[in-house]
């Protein structure tokens, strides 16, 4: 799919890749970037599907979204993407992290939920729809260590591993598709919560130290007595990690712009299609936030299209 690559001159225009690009709301980003005169790298785990999403936007007349095949959980995949950005392009001025696991097992197939759930879930507010939600879910160590190996270390490995490139960018950004989930809010141990927001003293390696501690104590049935969220509660955790890495990541790296975005309760595969918004609504937050004018702010949380608190 990627085609000989030293044929290609490197487009003038900006560059961005989008993880988990081939459905849902990562589709709805790679559509609204390349609608923008992004040139596009969409990136999916299955390549059948990455290729075809791509030619689905190629018939909307976007020519300039090319797939990459990643897998977030995967180094040598990530490497290889890295490899092909650098021959490619050699540099990179935008990147989406939009690849997720809900960090639960369903109930029910969450590709099929649309059609399952549609009766179900007709009158229901944002509440009822979330409570449908988990009683359709059950959490379990696998998928919390899953959670957390997608949803904070794959997206940091992705990070790290395409830094360089984005360095190289004279105006480069990082959007983490994040959750009002992941606020603090939802922690009920105070000590946590406020050395998860003093982020001037946080590190990456404490980071490590309290996912650690998450597992060991979900694993032990005492995250709820520890203080840890309830519900969704891997999801919860590492989607508070990731906003607080990118706090440091700001803080660290000046000449980037690293905001974090909400992009609302979306009907896609994730929520079993249980959300009140559309993936072209969520989409379109994302979208903003990574096409905002050049200097603007950076380590911020944005919901419904403005800057929030992480708390």
């Amino acid at each position: 799919m990627e085609g000989g690559i030293s044929s290609f001159p490197v487009p003038s225009t900006r560059i961005a890749v989008v993880t988990g690009g081939n459905k849902g709301i990562g589709l709805e980003v790679c559509r609204q970037l390349a609608g923008n005169g992004v040139t596009v790298v969409l990136t999916a785990r299955d390549e059948t599907r990455g290729g075809a999403a791509v030619e689905k936007l190629g018939e909307l007349g976007l020519s300039s979204v090319i797939f990459h095949q990643l897998d977030i959980t995967d180094a040598s995949s990530i490497a290889r993407l890295a490899d092909f950005l650098k021959i490619r392009f050699g540099r990179l001025d935008i990147l989406i992290n939009n690849a997720a696991f809900g960090g639960v097992e369903y109930n029910r197939d969450p590709a099929y939920a649309s059609v399952t759930s549609e009766e179900e879930l007709c009158g229901m507010d944002r509440d009822q729809r979330l409570e449908w939600l988990w009683r359709n879910s059950r959490e379990t160590y696998d998928a919390a260590k899953k959670g957390l190996q997608t949803n904070y270390y794959g997206t940091k490995h992705v990070i790290e591993a395409l830094l360089p490139l984005l360095q190289a960018s004279s105006n480069g950004r990082i959007v983490n598709v994040s959750s009002d989930f992941g606020l603090l809010r939802f922690f009920r141990n105070e000590e946590l919560k406020q050395e998860l927001n003093n982020v001037g003293n946080l590190t990456e390696e404490r980071l490590d130290e309290l996912l650690d501690t998450f597992l060991k104590d979900f694993e032990a049935g005492k995250a709820d007595a520890r203080g840890w969220p309830v519900a969704f509660a891997a999801y919860k955790v590492a989607k508070a990690a990731m906003n607080a890495y990118s706090r440091i990541l700001a803080a660290k790296e000046p000449g980037l712009r690293v905001n974090c975005v909400h992009p609302g309760y979306i009907k896609t595969d994730i929520t079993m299609h249980s959300g009140l918004l559309t993936p072209e609504e969520g989409g379109s937050r994302v979208a903003k936030v990574a096409l905002l004018p050049e200097g603007g702010v950076t380590g911020a949380f944005f919901e419904d299209g403005e800057e929030a608190s992480f708390v």
